[in-house]
């Protein structure tokens, strides 16, 4: 008796996304692999800016205070190298993270669509109204479109943060490489 009640609360939540998988649609399981996408490189682009990106900072740091010489138009185009470089690391996933923001709503509204011709689907076959079947196609309608746009505002908000926080690093490359 008590293995079975525990067996069904460990089930359950299973259960639950189960459950809401089903009423999503097929498309729903597109929109979680967008979001599965666009976590992984968020996750990235913090790991690289936190401990990636300061190793690579000493590194070229070093790199340039071991020039003698550096007021050159050659040191000066070295010193561009080394800042561009560093910028190209930083910026490196942003562009896929700002192809996958807008790419969850717009399967979320593939979501809708499919999901209102179920219903329409439902009613031509039966010629009549069935509410059990509509409600069917309406979920599927409006469980994508909301896990499309709720995906999207979270990768927005973590998207504008790692630019601006980029923007932020860029601007200070050349006060770290100073010609002196």
């Amino acid at each position: 008796m008590i293995m079975q009640i525990v067996e069904a609360a460990l089930r359950a939540p299973f259960d639950s996304v189960g459950e809401f998988f089903h009423l999503g649609g097929w498309v729903l399981k597109w929109i979680v692999l967008a979001a599965l996408v666009l976590w992984t490189l968020i996750i990235e682009r913090y790991w690289y800016l936190r401990r990636v990106l300061p190793t690579e900072l000493a590194v070229r740091r070093a790199e340039w205070k071991a020039r003698r010489e550096r007021h050159s138009w050659h040191a000066h185009r070295i010193r561009e190298q080394l800042i561009s470089e560093l910028k190209v690391g930083m910026n490196w996933s942003l562009p896929l993270i700002r192809v996958v923001v807008p790419l969850a709503p717009l399967l979320g509204l593939l979501g809708t669509v499919t999901g209102m011709l179920e219903v329409f689907d439902a009613m031509t076959a039966q010629g009549q109204t069935d509410v059990r079947a509509m409600a069917n196609g309406v979920s599927h309608a409006m469980i994508s479109t909301l896990a499309g746009i709720v995906v999207s505002l979270n990768g927005l908000y973590f998207a504008v943060q790692l630019s601006s926080r980029v923007q932020h690093e860029s601007e200070r490359l050349p006060d770290l490489l100073r010609t002196e």
